[in-house]
């Protein structure tokens, strides 16, 4: 049998370890939801309840694919944007003390990138830029089959990208979490509408409504879409100009929403790049899915 790997995905909402080969594929997964609450202590109070059960797999290594800017050099932290406590956090010493393995960390998009890259949407391009809407937005640059790394700590922050200069951001205007607060004004301002008669009181999560909206033709979540689209859009064409990427992956929990969501970024994108680089690169839904993030991170493992 093929060597195993660990995989671990470190989130602003979910936790997921996989065990699988070095070439990304997963034999068996565990999963857990994050109380940002409980900060960074609680995560790894989960991944030591974990470790017993994934350590009887016998993995090789250990790849981190962590939500938020790392030092890949020396495997610290250098934040999260979703819990608190992990500032300068030596996350693969940690791990590797718990699991007694050699560990190797990661920004969760830049493994995502690469999992998308290698063996899924940008298979045989390059170069691919990769975007996630999640609970944040990250983004990833893969060049010939290897991740783009600046100085650490991170590169290729799409969400932190400014969209004006009373500092709006891609993450403040286009997360999940941005999202769904878009909806609930929206809704607040057209209560008999469908999209409102949808998401009801929550607060939360309203944004996996937006495709029941859009599929009974409601003009207020026709709106938000158009709103979204052309932020990302506005977005994308910085990273055109600076690295002309063969082609853009889109991914993430917000992808969900599928063909209406890609076909309308790339639409509002190529209004925004220059003649030169006219009609820009094709958009793309991941082809991985949830599974690109811990995918990447078994490839990474595998490769070390």
């Amino acid at each position: 049998m093929d060597r195993t790997f660990i995989g671990i995905e470190i989130g602003g909402t979910k936790l997921q370890l996989v065990a699988g080969d070095g070439a990304g594929q997963i034999r068996r997964r565990w999963r857990a939801a994050v109380d940002p609450s409980r900060g960074s202590a609680g995560i790894r109070q989960q991944l030591q309840e974990f470790l017993p059960e994934v350590c009887a797999e016998k993995p090789q290594a250990i790849g981190i694919s962590f939500g938020g800017p790392v030092d890949r050099l020396s495997g610290r932290i250098a934040r999260s944007h979703q819990v608190g406590g992990w500032e300068d956090f030596p996350l693969r010493d940690w791990m590797s003390e718990q699991s007694k393995l050699p560990v190797i960390v990661e920004n969760d998009s830049n493994s995502a990138s690469l999992a998308e890259a290698t063996l899924g949407a940008g298979q045989g391009m390059t170069p691919v830029f990769y975007f996630d809407l999640g609970s944040g937005v990250g983004g990833g640059l893969v060049i010939d089959g290897k991740i783009y790394h600046g100085l650490p700590p991170g590169e290729a922050e799409f969400g932190h990208l400014l969209l004006d200069r009373s500092g709006s951001t891609v993450e403040s205007r286009c997360s999940g979490w941005a999202l769904d607060r878009r909806i609930r004004q929206a809704a607040a301002g057209n209560p008999d509408g469908i999209l409102a008669k949808l998401i009801g009181s929550s607060t939360g999560g309203e944004s996996k409504e937006l495709n029941s909206a859009l599929a009974r033709h409601d003009p207020t979540a026709r709106d938000l879409l158009a709103d979204l689209a052309d932020d990302l859009g506005f977005g994308l064409s910085h990273v055109v100009h600076l690295a002309h990427p063969a082609v853009i992956v889109l991914g993430g929990g917000l992808s969900l929403v599928g063909e209406v969501l890609r076909e309308t970024v790339e639409r509002a994108m190529r209004g925004y790049v220059m003649q030169a680089f006219a009609p820009g690169p094709p958009v793309r839904l991941a082809a991985l899915g949830e599974d690109a993030v811990t995918t990447g991170a078994l490839v990474l493992a595998g490769s070390m």
